[in-house]
C-alpha cells in the first residue's frame, strides 16, 4: 500500500511494476531474469561494460499474467524452465507451469491448497516437480496488529506434492506427509525407481520461522535426506552430517548439469553466526564426508555457486569451481573467490571495488551466452 501511495505522489512510477526483483536470477531464453515472487520477472540486460540496465517486466510475450517464484528450475537435458506462482490473497493459491526452451508457456495447473503457503523454493527430478507445502503460511491480517504476515502454524501438516512435469491438471498429484519438515531452500531431488522413492536433499530448519528472525540462538538448519515413497505414501528423514559435526547450513546447490538426477556432491553455505555466512561446505551425499572452507576471521560472504568447467554432462561431477563473494569486515575489502571444487584450494581472488551485501542469491553467465542476449 505504501508503494502505491508513493506512486500516487509521483515518487515512483508504480505502472512499471511493484516488485523488488532481488531474490533470484536465471538466464533463460537469452534473457537475464530477476525475480522476487511479488511480481512478474524483470528483464535485465548486461552491457558491454559489464553494467546492468533494466528493460522492464517480462511476461513471456503476454503469456504470463501472474507472479513467478524466485527459484525456477532449468532441466539440464530438456532445457525447459519449470516454475510456480503463488497468491497470498485469493484462490487458487498455487499454480504450476513450464516454458519450452524458446520461452513458450504451458497452461497453468492449479494446485489445491487450503491456505496460502509460503513457497520460496521447489525442485525437480527427471519426471516430476517436487513442491514443499509446509507449516509456514501467509496471514496478512496479522500485520494490522503489528505482527508478521508470515507465521508458523503448528497444527498444519507438512507435506510434499509430487506432480508430473507434463501434468495438465492436478488430478494425479501424490501428497506425502513429512512431519515437522521445513526447508527454505532445496538442493536437489532424484528418483530411485527400484524402491519407488523420490529422494530430496535440503536443509531442514527448526524452529521453522527462524529464517525470518535476524538472530535466533536456537536455530538448527540440518542438511537432510528426505525419502518419499510414491507407492506407500510414507516418508523418512535423516541428517546427512554427523551430530558431532553439527553446523547450520543453508542455500545449497549441486552441479547444475546434474539437477534432477542422482548427485554425489552438494555445496552449501555455513550459516554461522546466523544469518552471516562464514564459509561453505562440500558434502559427499553418499558417505557423509564433509570438507569446509572457512573464510577467516571477521570475513563473511554469500552462498557458494558451483560452476562446471564444461556445460556438458561429465562423469567427474565435482569438476568445476566454487564462486563466492567474501567481505572482510575489519579491512573493509571485498573479493570474489574462485575455488577448485575438487580440493577446495583457492585458485584466484579478484578484488572488488565495492561490497556485495550479504544474503543475495546470484548466478553466472558465460560471455558466449550473451552474444545472443535479447
Amino acid at each position: 500500500m505504501l508503494f502505491y501511495v508513493r506512486g500516487l505522489l509521483g515518487l515512483v512510477d508504480h505502472k512499471q511494476g511493484t516488485g523488488m526483483a532481488n531474490a533470484g536470477l536465471v538466464y533463460f531464453n537469452d534473457r537475464v531474469l530477476a525475480m522476487s515472487e511479488d511480481d512478474l520477472p524483470y528483464h535485465v540486460r548486461i552491457t558491454l561494460s559489464g553494467d546492468l540496465e533494466t528493460v522492464g517486466r517480462y511476461d513471456f510475450e503476454q503469456h504470463l499474467n501472474s507472479t513467478m517464484i524466485a527459484h525456477p528450475k532449468i532441466d539440464p537435458v530438456s532445457k525447459e524452465l519449470f516454475a510456480l506462482s503463488y497468491d497470498v490473497v485469493q484462490k487458487s493459491y498455487l499454480k504450476y507451469f513450464k516454458f519450452s526452451p524458446d520461452g513458450k508457456k504451458s497452461p497453468d495447473v492449479e494446485i489445491p491448497l487450503p491456505v496460502p503457503t509460503m513457497m520460496h523454493d521447489f525442485t525437480i527430478t527427471e519426471n516430476y516437480v517436487v513442491i514443499p507445502d509446509q507449516q509456514v503460511v501467509f496471514k496478512l491480517q496479522e500485520m494490522i496488529t503489528g505482527g508478521s504476515p508470515v507465521i508458523y502454524v503448528k497444527n498444519k501438516k507438512s507435506r510434499f506434492e509430487i506432480l508430473s512435469k507434463n501434468a495438465s491438471n492436478a488430478n494425479n498429484i501424490i501428497w506425502i506427509e513429512s512431519e515437522n519438515t521445513f526447508c527454505f531452500h532445496l538442493c536437489n531431488a532424484w528418483e530411485e525407481p527400484e524402491s519407488d522413492e523420490v529422494v530430496v536433499i535440503g536443509s531442514c530448519m527448526t524452529p521453522s520461522d527462524s529464517i525470518f528472525n535476524e538472530y535466533d540462538e536456537n536455530l538448527k538448519s540440518v542438511l537432510s535426506e528426505i525419502r518419499l515413497n510414491l507407492k506407500t505414501g510414507e516418508s523418512t528423514r535423516r541428517p546427512i552430517i554427523l551430530k558431532s559435526e553439527q553446523i547450520n547450513l543453508e542455500a545449497g546447490m549441486v552441479n547444475r548439469n546434474h539437477l534432477g538426477r542422482k548427485t554425489r556432491y552438494a555445496y552449501i553455505a555455513i550459516a554461522e553466526p546466523w544469518p552471516k555466512v562464514s564459509g561453505f561446505a562440500k558434502f559427499d551425499l553418499f558417505t557423509g564426508e564433509v570438507k569446509k572452507q572457512i573464510y577467516g576471521n571477521k570475513k563473511y560472504g554469500e552462498e557458494p555457486y558451483f560452476l562446471p568447467r564444461d556445460d556438458n554432462f561429465e562423469p567427474a561431477e565435482d569438476n568445476g569451481y566454487i564462486l563466492s563473494f567474501v567481505h572482510d569486515e575489519k579491512a573493509c575489502i571485498s573479493e570474489l573467490r574462485i575455488v577448485n571444487a575438487m580440493n577446495l584450494q583457492i585458485e584466484a581472488s579478484i578484488k572488488l571495488p565495492f561490497r556485495v551485501p550479504y544474503g543475495f542469491h546470484g548466478t553466472f553467465i558465460q560471455a558466449k551466452a550473451l552474444v545472443n542476449q535479447a
